[in-house]
């Protein structure tokens, strides 16, 4: 792993957004945020990325040059007339539930993601939050994937079911926050639902679960990565991006889905998210090396290390 990885590229299509967030430990207004970015820059901690996205002519030059400098290829950002996505969002003490003060869609209202044609031989896909029927859209358009990963909210479980079941049949893993398991599914269980989630399609279901780590099932593991203990949480926006994004771009630094290699994604998951949420936007991220990384990397095994029975 370097900083500026080269490798298998990761596709990245989702939401570029300007984001005003304000937590009991201050405020941010017009930052750089969406679902697309935050997955983007964890993943390119591992390998290139490709994004496909939209923004308005009101973006801001200096966060182009920023992707740009992370080896995140733009040739697939829409640059539309009108004004970017904006969303506005606050926390109180309970950092894991956020409260939407305003969501304006602009431009990405009428997002229709075409995939350049230098795109669509990507061998690991990642669909960010967005409507399942776009979603589809990009799994018509790439050729071959090794590896297909999708994430969803509650708002597309309540409001476009059948499209989400059609895309959970046609990817490889699934990720969803433990609230989104259980309304999916109608179970309190996790258990329950990450496998009746993976009866639906998807080998592998990762449910996320904000601080109390993450969970991956597959058909024969059920692995628990921890959360790490942080003293200090200052913004928790796109943790669950910053997971999918770390996830995806280890695996594609690796080139390698196997089983064991998965567990090892999701610690790298964890870490990226880990440091995501140390300060608003994407400071934290921005400012990363290869050895925070690791080194966060080593700390997470010897969280959950224990001895083998004598």
């Amino acid at each position: 792993m370097t900083e500026k990885s080269t490798g298998q590229a990761v596709l990245i299509v989702g939401s570029v957004a300007l984001d005003n967030v304000r937590t009991p430990f201050g405020e941010v207004r017009e930052a750089l945020g969406g679902a697309a970015v935050y997955s983007s820059i964890a993943a390119s901690y591992f390998a290139p990325v490709r994004l496909v996205g939209v923004v308005g002519t009101d973006f801001p030059r200096e966060h182009m040059q920023f992707l740009t400098s992370r080896n995140i290829d733009l040739a697939g950002m829409q640059i539309v007339s009108g004004l970017t996505f904006r969303w506005s969002g606050s926390y109180e003490f309970d950092l894991n539930q956020a409260h939407t003060l305003e969501t304006q869609l602009n431009v990405f209202q009428h997002f229709c993601p075409d995939i350049p044609e230098s795109y669509r031989d990507s061998n690991y896909v990642f669909l960010a939050n967005i409507d399942p029927e776009l979603q589809l859209r990009v799994l018509d358009q790439v050729q071959s994937p090794k590896l297909t990963v999708c994430d969803t909210m509650n708002f597309w479980i309540e409001n476009k079911r059948d499209c989400l079941l059609e895309v959970l049949k046609r990817v490889d893993v699934a990720f969803m926050n433990d609230a989104e398991a259980r309304q999916l599914c109608g179970t309190f269980s996790l258990v329950k639902a990450a496998r009746q989630i993976r009866e639906l399609g998807p080998p592998v279901v990762i449910v996320k679960k904000g601080e109390h780590g993450a969970v991956m099932v597959t058909d024969s593991a059920y692995f628990a990565a921890p959360s790490y203990p942080l003293e200090e949480v200052i913004d928790p926006t796109g943790a669950g991006d910053s997971f999918a994004g770390g996830f995806i771009g280890y695996i594609a630094a690796t080139d390698d889905i196997s089983e064991a290699n998965l567990r090892k994604a999701t610690i790298y998951g964890s870490t990226l998210a880990s440091f995501n949420v140390q300060d608003f936007s994407l400071r934290r991220l921005a400012s990363l090396t290869a050895g925070d990384i690791a080194d966060r990397y080593c700390e997470f095994k010897q969280i959950a290390h224990f001895e083998a029975l004598e």
